[in-house]
C-alpha cells in the first residue's frame, strides 16, 4: 500500500489550495457568519472547475477519481473553512448514490452532479444522533407509483441549502438492517428548519419528512433488498472526509498560532522562545500528523477496498477528534485574551472543528466501535 501522494495528487492539492485561498478566504466564512451572504458565485466557480465531478465514475459523466482525492479536497476545504455544499455533495451524496443506486439511477443523479446541476447531502441521523443505518426510525411505504415517508432527520449538513437529499428510512415493522432503504428526495418537497449551529459558516437543518411523497424510481436500488451494508460503505467515506476536514482546519489553527507565537513578545522576547510554549507546539504537531496519517491511511483502505477500511475509518475519526480537542485548546490559550475575541479569526476555526467532531460519530463513539471490532 503506497502511503505517499503521487505527483498528480500533489498537483491537485496545490491547485485546490490556490483556488480556495483566492475564492474562499476566511473573510468569506466570516461574512457568511455575520450576514448569511449567498454562495452562488463560489458554487459556480468550483463546479466550473469540475470539482463536483471529482469522484463521480467516468461512466456517469464524472472524472472518476477516488477517496484519496476526496480526502485532499476535504483537507483543503478545512484549511479555509470554506462554506457551501460542495463537500457534502462529493463526500456524502455521491457515495450514497454510487453505493446503493442502480446503473440507471447513478446515471440520472450522479450525471446531474457531474454537470454541476445538482448539490446534495446525506440525511440519516435522528433524535438519538446515531449515524448507523440500523438505528433509523423514519419510515417509507411504497404506495403504487410513489413512496411515502414519515419521520424527521436531524442535523443534516447543508440540509436546507442543497437540491437533493439521500434519505435513509425503513419499512414499517422492521428492525436492525432489515428493510432499510435509501431514497433521493428533493429538498423542495420537504419542510426544513435551520438549526442555530455553533459553526455559523456551516448550515445545519432538521428535515420533516411526514407525508413527503416521491416517485418510486427515487428509491435507490431494487427497492426490495436492504441498503444498510451499502450505506455503511458510503458513511465510511463521509466519516474519513470529515476527519480530514478536521485535519485541515486544525492545520490552520496550528499555523496561525505559530505565527502569533513568533510575533507576540513578553519580557522583550517572542513567547515562542519559551520552553513551555515549545512543548505545546511539539504536542500539537505530533497530534496533527497522527490525525493526518491515520486519515489518509483510512482513505487508502477505502480506495483499495481493503478489509481494514471499517476499523481504519474509526481510528481516523478518533485521531481527528483528539487532534481538534488539543489544538483548539492550545490555539486559544497561546493567543491569550485575543483568542476569545470576535474580531480574531481563531474562533471560526475552533467552531468548525468542534462542530465536525460529533458528525458521523464522535471520537468516543468510534472508540467503542473499535472495541467491538476487537471483541473487547
Amino acid at each position: 500500500m503506497e502511503l505517499e501522494l503521487t505527483a498528480d495528487q500533489e498537483e491537485l492539492r496545490d491547485s485546490m489550495r490556490a483556488v480556495l485561498a483566492k475564492e474562499s478566504p476566511v473573510a468569506l466564512a466570516r461574512r457568511v457568519v455575520d450576514d448569511d451572504v449567498p454562495l452562488d458565485a463560489l458554487w459556480t466557480t468550483l463546479t466550473g472547475l469540475g470539482w463536483c465531478a471529482l469522484t463521480v465514475p467516468e461512466s456517469d459523466g464524472g472524472i472518476g477519481l477516488g477517496m484519496i482525492e476526496a480526502g485532499i479536497l476535504a483537507e483543503e476545504i478545512g484549511r479555509v473553512i470554506a462554506p457551501g455544499p460542495l463537500l457534502t455533495t462529493v463526500t456524502q451524496f455521491v457515495p450514497a448514490v454510487r453505493e446503493t443506486g442502480t446503473a440507471e439511477q447513478r446515471t440520472r443523479f450522479l450525471g446531474a452532479v457531474a454537470a454541476g446541476n445538482c448539490s446534495g447531502a446525506l440525511a440519516i441521523a435522528e433524535e438519538r444522533g446515531s449515524f448507523d443505518p440500523a438505528s433509523v426510525t423514519a419510515t417509507v411505504v411504497v404506495d403504487g407509483a410513489h413512496a411515502v415517508l414519515a419521520g424527521e432527520k436531524r442535523f443534516v449538513v447543508e440540509g436546507d441549502a442543497v437540491d437533493e437529499l439521500v434519505v435513509v428510512a425503513r419499512e414499517p415493522g422492521t428492525s436492525g438492517d432489515d428493510g432499510v432503504h435509501a431514497l433521493v428526495v428533493p429538498v423542495a418537497a420537504t419542510r426544513t428548519r435551520r438549526v442555530h449551529a455553533l459553526d455559523g459558516s456551516r448550515r445545519l437543518a432538521h428535515v420533516d419528512l411526514d407525508g413527503v411523497r416521491v416517485e418510486r424510481d427515487r428509491v435507490l436500488g431494487d427497492g426490495r433488498s436492504s441498503s444498510a451494508a451499502a450505506l455503511r460503505r458510503a458513511i465510511e467515506e463521509a466519516t474519513v472526509a470529515t476527519a480530514l476536514e478536521i485535519v485541515g482546519a486544525a492545520q490552520t489553527i496550528f499555523d496561525v498560532t505559530l505565527e502569533y507565537a513568533k510575533q507576540r513578545e513578553q519580557f522583550g522576547v517572542p513567547i515562542g522562545s519559551f520552553q513551555a510554549i515549545k512543548h505545546k507546539f511539539a504536542d500539537m504537531i505530533v497530534s496533527l500528523e497522527r490525525a493526518r496519517a491515520t486519515g489518509y491511511f483510512a482513505a487508502l483502505t477505502i480506495a483499495e477496498d481493503d478489509p481494514r477500511r471499517t476499523s481504519a475509518t474509526s481510528v481516523a475519526k478518533v485521531a481527528a477528534g483528539d487532534c481538534q480537542r488539543l489544538l483548539a485548546k492550545e490555539g486559544i490559550q497561546i493567543h491569550g485574551g485575543i483568542g476569545y475575541t470576535w474580531e480574531h479569526d481563531m474562533h471560526l476555526y475552533v467552531k468548525r472543528v468542534k462542530s465536525l467532531e460529533p458528525l458521523f460519530g464522535s471520537s468516543g463513539t468510534h472508540r467503542a466501535h473499535i472495541a467491538d471490532l476487537l471483541g473487547v
